[in-house]
């Protein structure tokens, strides 16, 4: 950039920055000093402006449209201004002059361009504009405005509603500026580094504060607990360190959410050195967190589980129990909470006054321990002692449902039963507020049976629920697919008078679609007009998604008309959902046309959408050509192609869609969960599990891990994989180590890939049995070992059929009918008659599904005597004809 550029820029940032400074009253002498002493300055900056404008070339329309666009932003408010501005943005502006600034050795007019784009940035975004100083140089000493004389009253009166609105955005901002700056720093921090961004803010001349030191110091927290590599985890840690020291030199005040990041990060990894290394540096710096420190020590001796020190605490708890000490015991005790160390949480209990507590934090946590533990004496002890203070019965309410929901294995119904018991004993009501609390509970695990009653038992006890509640419900009956529960709902709402708003009749004509039940969902949009709202594109947007599912094209393009005669306009998920059902590329066109000829922009949707349409149509080229559309908003360009992956993997294209996966990885990007778990689901070459292995590692977090797991574990049954498929299976046991049923039901899933398993040979599947129950520990279900048998069915093993049937008695499973059934099928197809035949003696022959499917297998695999004698005369008549054919041959007159 030339330095005549640069200046100019610096004037267009000052001439800019004239109009918005904000000067209050307290520095009004010092901002009045400020510009009397650089008025020189200011007014040659004002001529060199004007001289720079005027010399603009007038004729070119490129440059005009700028020069418009610069007169109207220097006097609208922030509210109405243009978004384009200038050609180049902020940062690019920024970066270029400090860049030449340090490659030309002459850094004054990076460092002039920085201030004045600092100016901007941080000090001069809280706008008051309708104060002008009387010694500031207004704009129009450089840029004329003759409409200005000609304003009239009705001017002054939207000028003075522009100066309303210009206050009010004030105020949003400085609501917002911590929020916004504290992403800043974090984004810039994983781009550049906590070094280069506290470098680069300080070039800006930006002051770095607490909330910029802790966002520092949690991202190198954050990334030191991801890394796998040691150096860099000691890395991140240092940085951190440095960071922390630079808090402490710049004189600011060590809070506990800056060193409460660090100690807990020592405390996960157990390395009491450095725990101890930092809490004298804290203690020295900010004595007064004694009391609050003794939590993270309580919490590190029980982590690396160091009995002396735990009790060397619990007896200072149990000795000083003076009012000085109480927030040091609170802290104890928070620490216990928070762990499982049963017995001293109940001693120490044992001896603290629980209605001295002011925290709600410990409360609440002291409530969640009693359930946890199953200390209902101590919970009936502590609810009598607050119920004699002047506690309120809301607060009360509160803890007895912290407790109820904490107590483990205690199904929803005994829940709510033990509730109302234990409110019921200390004569308190319940509130709106725990009621909702306990249908949000239910919904959260899909009871909405039980969500229901309980909404139905407030409304009789007078408690009024809000709307967003029966949002929950609603919710939580799409998740459960409990859609027939939505006519229930809706009469529930207007029986108890609420009013529903857009978002309450969308999920309810959503759960009616899919159920198919499309006049319902006509009735809730007619009972929408009834009480005179209108209907919005997003209702009729989920009927014709649904009619779509359903093949029904007819009934689908049907709603675009009745959009038209309720007066709502198609948005752009309308013409996504047209796009995705075309059926040609020359309906995929006129649809996008349509679209843009309505005035809509494309969202992603619309982009996705295309992607898939294109595919489905098989024109693939056009598909790709999707992603390099420049509307794309960047944010969604990686979702974007993560949706082409999926799609080229589904349609039969896997060498394109893994090209493609390539390029993401190359490109340090990441693809979104659903695309990797489409490509591993249409994954069938031989030969690359390391491939799989690899996509399914990069699902460690996601959701689709399960699923995409056991797709993963197919593959490796079908190609032969011993190791690879026990390394999942404890990878899922892992996973669901706290619940039994689960891992259970998944094992058996494993048993059921054997069924299906190509091949003869039942190896594989008894070295999987014998592997899991020596190396997993787990013990085969009777659902697993009768997949085992029917597999046998299919091989016709007989030795592998016995070895599987002596495996119900070493896991302790008595025969059942099924039992008996499965190895009688298994020992027919096997050709092991007479074992079968004893085997049919111990079946039962009074049910008759069960006589049905025994003369079934006999009709399958038994043939009558008769048959099998014809059969071994042709055998021996076709032999001894061969045996003629033969002789003839080797005669000598018929040689040659």
């Amino acid at each position: 950039m030339p330095a005549s550029t640069a200046e100019n820029l610096v004037y267009l940032f000052r001439s800019a920055a004239r109009l918005s400074l904000n000067r209050s009253k307290t520095s009004a002498a010092v901002s009045k000093k400020k510009l009397s002493s650089s008025s020189v300055a200011s007014a040659a900056d004002d001529a060199a402006l004007k001289k720079y404008v005027s010399s603009i070339n007038s004729s070119s329309p490129s440059v005009s449209e700028a020069t418009k666009r610069l007169v109207k932003t220097s006097k609208s408010p922030p509210s109405s201004r243009p978004a384009e501005i200038s050609h180049s943005t902020l940062h690019d502006i920024v970066s270029e002059g400090l860049r030449l600034g340090c490659k030309n050795g002459d850094d004054e007019s990076g460092k002039q361009l920085a201030t004045e784009a600092s100016s901007l940035l941080y000090d001069e975004l809280d706008l008051d504009w309708d104060d002008q100083s009387e010694d500031e140089q207004p704009l129009g000493n450089v840029l004329t405005f003759p409409w200005m004389a000609r304003l009239s009253n009705n001017n002054i009166s939207f000028r003075r509603k522009e100066v309303s609105r210009g206050r009010k955005q004030k105020w949003v901002f400085k609501n917002t500026q911590t929020c916004r700056f504290g992403r800043l720093v974090k984004m810039c921090g994983a781009k550049l580094g906590p070094d280069a961004t506290l470098d680069i803010f300080g070039r800006l001349g930006r002051e770095t504060g607490l909330k910029e030191y802790n966002a520092l110091i949690r991202m190198c927290i954050e990334k030191a607990r991801d890394a796998t590599d040691e150096e860099v985890s000691l890395e991140q840690i240092y940085k951190a360190h440095q960071i922390f020291k630079s808090v402490r030199e710049t004189g600011f005040k060590i809070e506990e959410e800056m060193y409460g990041q660090f100690l807990m990060y020592l405390i996960d990894f157990g390395m009491v050195e450095e725990f101890f290394f930092f809490l004298d540096l804290i203690k020295d710096e900010n004595p007064e967190t004694l009391s609050r420190l003794s939590y993270y020590e309580m919490l590190l001796w029980i982590r690396v589980n160091n009995e002396v020190k735990i009790q060397e605490l619990c007896r200072a708890f149990v000795d000083d129990d003076s009012e000085d000490k109480f927030y040091f015991r609170e802290n104890i005790l928070l620490a216990l909470c928070e762990s499982s160390r049963k017995e001293e949480l109940i001693t120490l209990l044992n001896t603290f006054d629980i209605t001295k507590v002011t925290s709600d934090v410990l409360l609440v946590n002291i409530f969640k321990s009693l359930g946890k533990f199953l200390l209902e004496p101590v919970a009936d002890k502590f609810l009598l002692a607050l119920k004699s203070t002047d506690m309120s019965a809301e607060n009360i309410s509160k803890f007895i449902y912290e407790y109820v929901i904490s107590i483990p294995n205690l199904a929803v119904d005994n829940v709510i039963v033990k509730f109302h018991g234990l409110l019921a004993k200390l004569e308190v009501l319940p509130t709106s507020a725990q009621y909702e609390k306990l249908i949000r509970y239910s919904c959260d695990i899909l009871k909405v049976h039980e969500a229901l009653s309980l909404a139905d038992e407030a409304w009789k006890s007078d408690l009024t629920l809000t709307l967003e509640t029966f949002h929950v419900i609603l919710d939580a009956c799409d998740r459960s697919c409990e859609y027939n529960m939505v006519h229930q709902i809706n009469s529930m709402i207007y029986h108890h008078n609420l009013k529903p708003n857009n978002e309450t009749f969308r999920m309810m004509i959503q759960l009616c679609v899919k159920m198919k039940d499309f006049q319902g969902a006509y009735g809730i949009i007619s009972d929408l007009l009834t009480m005179k709202l209108m209907p919005t594109a997003s209702m009729f947007n989920a009927i014709m998604a649904g009619y779509f599912r359903e093949k029904n094209t007819s009934c689908a393009m049907h709603v675009l008309e009745q959009m038209e005669d309720a007066e709502v306009k198609p948005d752009a998920m309308t013409f996504a959902c047209l796009i995705s059902n075309s059926q040609s590329e020359k309906q995929i066109t006129k649809n996008y046309n349509d679209m843009l000829d309505s005035g809509i922009q494309p969202i992603k949707q619309v982009f996705m959408a295309l992607v898939n349409a294109y595919a489905a149509c098989g024109e693939f080229d056009k598909a790709k050509k999707v992603i390099f559309d420049k509307r794309i908003p960047v944010k969604n360009f990686n979702e974007i192609k993560g949706v082409l992956v999926g799609a080229l993997a589904s349609h039969g294209q896997l060498s394109g869609a893994l090209k493609l996966y390539e390029e993401i990885k190359e490109a340090d990007c990441h693809l979104d969960p659903k695309a990797i778990r489409c490509l591993i689901e249409h994954f069938q070459s031989e030969g690359e599990l390391n491939r799989l292995l690899q996509l399914l590692e990069e699902l460690t977090s996601s959701p689709y891990w399960v699923d995409a797991c056991f797709r993963v574990i197919s593959y490796c049954v079908q190609q032969g994989h011993l190791r690879s498929t026990l390394d999942l299976l404890k990878q899922v046991k892992d996973k669901f180590s706290n619940c039994q049923v689960a891992t259970e039901v998944l094992f058996d899933e494993v048993f059921c890939f054997i069924v299906e398993k190509e091949g003869k040979d039942m190896q594989f599947g008894l070295n999987l049995l014998q592997a899991i129950k020596s190396e997993l520990g787990v013990r085969p279900s009777r659902k697993s070992l009768d997949f085992l048998l029917s597999a046998c069915v299919n091989c016709k093993d007989a030795k592998t059929t016995f070895a599987i049937w002596e495996e119900y008695k070493k896991a302790g499973l008595p025969y059942n009918v099924l039992s008996f059934v499965r190895m009688y099928q298994a020992l027919l197809a096997s050709g092991e008659r007479v074992s079968a035949a004893k085997m049919l003696n111990n079946i039962s022959k009074d049910d008759p599904h069960v006589l049905c499917v025994i003369q079934a297998c006999q009709k399958t695999y038994l043939k009558p005597l008769s048959v099998e004698k014809n059969q071994k005369k042709k055998k021996k008549a076709l032999a001894a004809t061969l045996g003629l054919l033969d002789g003839l041959e080797t005669r000598p007159g018929n040689k040659g």
